[in-house]
């Protein structure tokens, strides 16, 4: 499977025939013969994959079997477990990078919607209200998708939700029954796991594209987290006692994403999204802090409406509903 169009991939191709082969050995000649090209091309292609971490037997006249594939989050690693359409057809994958989404910002005038970046690293990583995101090398997932939508910019905002839906969804279909802490924070067992970045650039009354940031925190170790986060802060593996492969995870997101932002993008409603929010909410029925830069004030978490904003409770029962942008939103004794 060939993610850039037009490009074709020698090594992506050799992996995927020894992928199909399922641990059987193929040829070096049936290699070079089904993809036309010299047994020396397909000998340095086997060895330049086994430099990346592939474990390939090769055994004369029988050829090279796969045994194992390292837990990378490159295209030959995602793409044949991606179910989707646009979402991620392109992958760019980066050892290290300052920052995923400014890397789609740098790419975005050029590149098609759906553009993934991917980075095993960030050096600069951040989050919403400009805090910053621990990124260490290979433990976690740090990607970002192009979004080229016919939307309004007040519309803009509810792209985090249906981010939220998304990434909660394939958590679980991975085993983790992970929930949303509105607007942007995954939370497993009372600690934030994963977190998303919306950021929209265009006009008044025009967008010309989102950058949409996911970072999960997944095979993390204890000492990744600062003491001064490691009350608020975990990851999968520390919360599930066991390690996870970081592809799987980072496939699924990729899928509900796609099937969640189709759906708004042709309803013009995100009420799919919602649902699955609300229904995976770690704030609605809690008494909550709304601070927000002028002042804190304790409400009820009741709902969150259409339009992605939670709506908050006094103890009167008058309702009124909060701006992601705006506030940030505390359990009474701590983070949730």
């Amino acid at each position: 499977m060939c993610f850039i169009q037009g490009v074709v991939d020698l090594k992506s191709e050799i992996l995927r025939f020894l992928k199909n082969a399922e641990g059987e050995f193929v040829s070096g000649q049936e290699l070079s013969e089904s993809l036309g090209v010299s047994r020396t091309s397909i000998w340095k292609h086997i060895n330049q994959l086994k430099e990346e971490g592939y474990e390939i037997e090769s055994i004369s006249r029988k050829g090279y079997k796969l045994k194992s594939a390292p837990d990378k989050l490159d295209r030959e690693e995602i793409g044949p477990l991606l179910s989707t359409e646009f979402i991620g057809r392109e992958i760019v994958y980066l050892d290290t990078v300052d920052s995923t989404n400014e890397e789609i910002k740098r790419r975005a005038d050029r590149s098609r919607e759906g553009l993934v970046v991917i980075s095993e690293e960030q050096s600069v990583g951040k989050g919403r209200l400009g805090r910053n995101w621990t990124s260490r090398k290979g433990a976690g997932i740090y990607m970002s998708i192009l979004l080229k939508p016919d939307i309004y910019p007040q519309d803009a905002p509810k792209i985090t939700q249906v981010a939220a839906a998304a990434v909660v969804k394939g958590l679980k279909e991975s085993g983790v029954d992970a929930k949303i802490k509105w607007p942007n924070d995954i939370i497993l067992k009372e600690k934030k796991v994963a977190g998303i970045l919306t950021e929209m650039t265009g006009e008044l009354m025009r967008v010309e594209y989102i950058t949409l940031g996911i970072g999960i925190n997944v095979n993390n170790g204890i000492e990744d987290f600062p003491e001064e986060i490691a009350n608020k802060a975990s990851s999968l593996k520390l919360e599930e006692k066991k390690e996870f492969e970081r592809k799987k995870i980072a496939s699924a997101v990729l899928n509900n994403f796609e099937k969640l932002y189709s759906d708004f993008l042709e309803r013009g409603s995100i009420s799919v999204s919602i649902e699955i929010c609300k229904a995976n909410s770690i704030l609605l029925g809690k008494e909550v802090r709304v601070i927000s830069r002028k002042s804190e004030m304790l409400r009820k978490a009741v709902d969150i409406n259409e339009d992605g904003e939670l709506v908050v409770e006094d103890g009167d029962g008058n309702r009124e509903s909060v701006f992601s942008g705006e506030v940030s939103i505390r359990g009474i004794h701590g983070y949730v």
